[in-house]
């Protein structure tokens, strides 16, 4: 068997992702795919949460700028997360990979109400753990979510799959001269603003020493990559 460097790892996947080419909705060819990696990471021995966005169905900030109240925006937003949590557990369960969903947010009738102690249990039974609705909160993006998370269940690291392969000096698509960094620490995300999270998910990082690994999740296969200690995407961690 193959070295783990993270035995229990948060995965943060952009709801994007899920939507493939159409860029909205699911596209379950995408999902089938992650959910053979996720499967591989877990017969290895990894405990996996994830956290996944709602940008494939709605994004609080930029569909509902200036057309809506902030808050309520923000909430549509946390239904998209529960929405996609509940269509990966199900590909999961039909992967042969047992799956819960935790809801920040009571909704019985769709998912379990989110306890620290519910998922560090179900994380020891080898259920893979998704956690819906963010924080609970508005303003709160769902990587300060991730963070949160990966915090509370004492992730040894909080895996986030981007559309990029890394965090860079200036956005790759716009400035040809950007340069990818390897490895940063806290402190120099902060200070030059760099585009790994936003700053509350960095701060919360930074204040838990919970290290970041940011690669891209175009090839799934990186997620396993991630978790055998390949360097690969972009390091955030401690000096």
């Amino acid at each position: 068997m193959s070295t783990i460097a993270y035995k229990r790892i948060l995965l943060k996947l952009s709801g994007e992702a899920l939507a493939g080419d159409a860029h909205r909705g699911l596209d379950f060819s995408v999902i089938g795919k992650l959910c053979e990696v996720i499967r591989a990471c877990r017969e290895e021995g990894v405990e996996i949460g994830i956290v996944i966005g709602g940008g494939n169905f709605w994004r609080g900030v930029k569909d509902g700028a200036d057309k809506m109240q902030r808050s309520h925006g923000d909430a549509m937003g946390m239904l998209a997360t529960l929405m996609n949590s509940i269509a990966v557990a199900d590909a999961l369960e039909k992967h042969g990979v047992p799956a819960r969903v935790l809801s920040a947010v009571e909704t019985p009738k769709f998912a379990e109400y989110f306890t620290r102690d519910a998922a560090d249990r179900y994380l020891k039974d080898g259920y893979v753990t998704l956690f819906a609705c963010g924080t609970g909160n508005p303003y709160f993006t769902t990587d300060t979510g991730a963070v949160l998370r990966g915090v509370e269940i004492e992730a040894d690291a909080v895996l986030l799959a981007k559309n990029v392969d890394g965090v860079y000096s200036a956005d790759p698509n716009l400035d040809p001269m950007a340069v990818k960094f390897d490895e940063l620490t806290y402190d120099e995300v902060l200070a030059r603003h760099l585009k790994a999270t936003d700053t509350t998910a960095m701060t919360l990082a930074m204040d838990n020493h919970m290290k970041l690994v940011c690669f891209a999740l175009k090839d799934p296969e990186n997620i396993l990559r991630v978790v055998h200690g390949e360097k690969i995407g972009t390091t955030v961690k401690e000096d």
